[in-house]
């Protein structure tokens, strides 16, 4: 069964861009396709802009942020194998409903990845 798609948010491509100039990368280098797939139905923000997530190939980049209930969320923008943006994850610790999406000047980069 296949989700619906939809078109992709303002913040969310203002989020995608900005992430993306944090590695040195733009949107020539990884383009952001218009149609997007929610995960979840949309509860923590999470969306796949790729073909098939099994093609998952790695990080490109993690933030962190915290949201209004003071919960961290875990944000992770990643590739595939054909070097494609795959997904911009969003991981609320406690599995709750993200309830403001993150503006980019509220994200702190996660140096670990």
């Amino acid at each position: 069964m296949t989700q619906a798609s939809r078109k992709i948010r303002p913040q969310e491509r203002e989020l995608i861009e900005y992430l993306l100039k944090q590695i040195g990368f733009t949107t020539d280098d990884y383009p952001i396709n218009e149609d997007v797939v929610e995960y979840e139905g949309g509860k923590m923000g999470s969306i796949s802009m790729g073909e098939d997530p099994n093609l998952y190939d790695g990080d490109l980049i993690q933030v962190e942020y915290i949201d209004t209930d003071e919960t961290p969320v875990v944000i992770t923008l990643t590739k595939d194998v054909n070097n494609k943006l795959l997904d911009l994850d969003f991981w609320k610790v406690d599995f709750s409903k993200l309830l403001v999406y993150p503006t980019p000047d509220k994200v702190v980069r996660n140096e670990a990845v």
